[in-house]
């Protein structure tokens, strides 16, 4: 939903304010941010799994596992986010939620245009 990829932009708001060139390092005024929710449907809705992966300039750095219950970090940078994103119940909460309202409603919603898409494909002899 709306609310999963709005925590993302508190996230974005928290490494911006927070991330410090190394050592060296210039920085070069761009950066890129990035938050995405992808569902897994293993055997249709009966077991859904929601990942959500937060990344900065490629690098993921946490991501949230319905089946854990929990944001895990992927890097040193996201060690401190993801402690944060875990002490925040409501935000816990919303990705929980979001295994259904996000993910099994979408997957009712575009079954019937990339699942049941199956049989014989017809060639196209229209030129």
């Amino acid at each position: 939903t709306g609310r999963v990829l709005g925590a993302g932009a508190v996230l974005v708001a928290l490494v911006v304010l927070g991330a410090h060139p190394g050592r060296g390092q210039e920085a070069t005024g761009f950066f890129q941010e990035a938050v995405k929710a992808e569902c897994h449907f293993p055997n249709g809705t009966e077991q859904v799994r929601l990942v959500v992966r937060n990344s900065h300039n490629r690098e993921q750095y946490m991501h949230y596992d319905s089946d854990v219950g929990r944001y895990l970090a992927d890097t040193r940078l996201g060690e401190d986010q993801a402690k944060y994103q875990n002490s925040q119940p409501d935000v816990l909460e919303e990705n929980r939620a979001a295994v259904d309202t996000y993910c099994r409603h979408n997957y009712g919603v575009l079954t019937p245009f990339i699942v049941e898409r199956k049989g014989e494909r017809v060639p196209n002899t229209s030129l």
